[in-house]
């Protein structure tokens, strides 16, 4: 490449590609390797080790951000947050944008991610035009989709890898426009029924009642009440309705029931779920008016409620208060599933009568290029499907070990009969068989012997069911 044509961020990406690179050839050959991370955003355990773990702190942040063709040259652990802040200012944001502030992109890509554009956009890896992966054998390969890329087959099987066939250290990605506003309309449908026809009519006109629908997303508070939310970016406060603001202490899923047309900022739009995580954040109690006017606003955020929920799952506090109070044990159920919209009511009927978690967020999706295939996740790209999401636990009979997960595994089986997806950022009891039936087979062990053949990444089925 000659001097001239070296683009400026070289400067800052070689080095960190050179530094992460000496720290995984100087690993002992026997030991698997890992990312050494202060945060996570996967709700399965891992197991020990005293291996240490490649330090890839270094890569966080936007590398550069090209308003005319609409593109960002971005390190791999980037999270959102800074990401979504190097971006709007020239009014742009990615394409998807997960709805938590510390997902990073390399992590949305190789783990998946979804948000309420998803219907129109698909999910982040979709977006991506070329990858840097750091592999097993210490080399970092640089792969795009193009048909001549002789490492275009791992372009296609890194997304939902979750790092067991390398780790992005730099992704160009495609951004689109934004607009300082969102409008928002809250409607009410009676039944899941109505709401799937409305989900499947609104993501193929992407418009209702006459106006544009931006970003689709939906939340279910019981069988009888189910809103979808409709968001089209505005220049302009539509007349009669005010900016809101739900960073303090207002209550963003709240206010669904309660109003049918809001407006927020961009930026409060992208991070709404975020400030309470969901509606997670009443577990820690930071939706009791008392509790939450004391607490710093700068600490609602995800991050923050994750940190208690980790300290709580090392020491089992809240699990020793509820036997000491003579309560049942309770089995955690937090999972993304994925049905084709036509099996919707049949997921959410048998949600409602054998599970009964409530609120539930609902999110449709479409691959956006019919043409492409991603085989270790892989949707029927004519259809419309619809995430699930659910995050809280069940009480399990007197006698129950927890861990035996028997609604966890309930589930399971019906999204696979139902012919969907699970994510796997969360505990999954697959049997050997059918996991690899559903997540690649034998198009992964290909791309695992090419590009990891001693094995120093732990496969994929040792890290999401077997918890390593």
């Amino acid at each position: 490449m000659a001097a001239q044509d070296r683009p400026a961020w070289r400067d800052r990406y070689d080095p960190l590609v050179a530094g992460v690179t000496g720290q995984l050839r100087a690993l002992p050959t026997d030991a698997p390797v890992r990312l050494a991370k202060r945060t996570s955003n996967l709700f399965r355990s891992r197991a020990a080790t005293t291996s240490p773990g490649l330090d890839v702190s270094a890569f966080d942040g936007v590398l550069e951000v090209d308003p005319e063709t609409c593109t960002a040259q971005v390190l791999g652990m980037t999270t959102y947050e800074h990401l979504v802040d190097a971006t709007l200012p020239y009014g742009l944001m990615p394409t998807c944008v997960p709805q938590l502030r510390t997902i990073t992109l390399g992590g949305a890509v190789t783990g998946l991610g979804i948000e309420s554009a998803s219907f129109r956009n698909g999910t982040p890896h979709e977006a991506v035009i070329e990858m840097d992966i750091l592999t097993g054998s210490g080399d970092v390969v640089t792969v795009t989709g193009s048909p001549e890329d002789p490492d275009n087959a791992l372009f296609y099987g890194f997304p939902n890898s979750y790092g067991s066939l390398g780790y992005a250290l730099r992704l160009k990605i495609e951004l689109e426009r934004t607009k300082p506003f969102v409008h928002l309309r809250h409607v009410r449908y009676p039944s899941a029924a109505a709401m799937a026809a409305a989900i499947e009519e609104i993501s193929a006109s992407r418009e209702f009642a006459g106006r544009r629908v931006d970003f689709l997303d939906g939340t279910v508070f019981s069988a009888s009440e189910q809103y979808l939310t409709l968001g089209e970016m505005v220049d302009e406060v539509p007349s009669g309705l005010r900016v809101s603001d739900y960073t303090g202490m207002d209550i963003y899923y709240r206010s669904l029931q309660r109003t049918h047309e809001d407006v927020l900022t961009i930026h409060d739009y992208i991070w709404r779920w975020d400030t309470d995580w969901f509606w997670c954040s009443r577990a820690m109690g930071a939706q009791e008016p008392l509790i939450r006017r004391f607490w710093p606003k700068s600490k609602l955020r995800s991050d923050v409620y994750w940190k208690i929920v980790a300290w709580d799952r090392k020491f089992g506090f809240s699990a020793k208060v509820a036997a000491l109070r003579g309560r049942p044990a309770r089995e955690p159920v937090v999972q993304d599933i994925e049905v084709p919209v036509d099996r919707l009511v049949e997921f959410l009927d048998f949600f409602h009568a054998e599970v009964g978690i409530e609120p539930v967020w609902v999110c449709p999706l479409r691959q956006r290029d019919a043409n492409v295939r991603w085989p270790l996740y892989e949707f029927d790209p004519n259809i419309t499907y619809v995430n699930v999401g659910f995050w809280s636990t069940v009480a399990v009979p007197a006698g129950v070990d927890p861990a035996e997960g028997r609604v966890n595994r309930r589930i399971e089986e019906m999204v696979t009969a139902l012919d969907g997806r699970k994510s796997l950022y969360s505990t999954a009891f697959y049997d050997h068989e059918t996991f690899w039936s559903i997540y690649g087979g034998s198009e992964y062990t290909r791309l695992k012997k090419t590009y990891d053949p001693d094995d120093r990444f732990l496969d994929l089925y040792q890290k999401v069911v077997g918890g390593k």
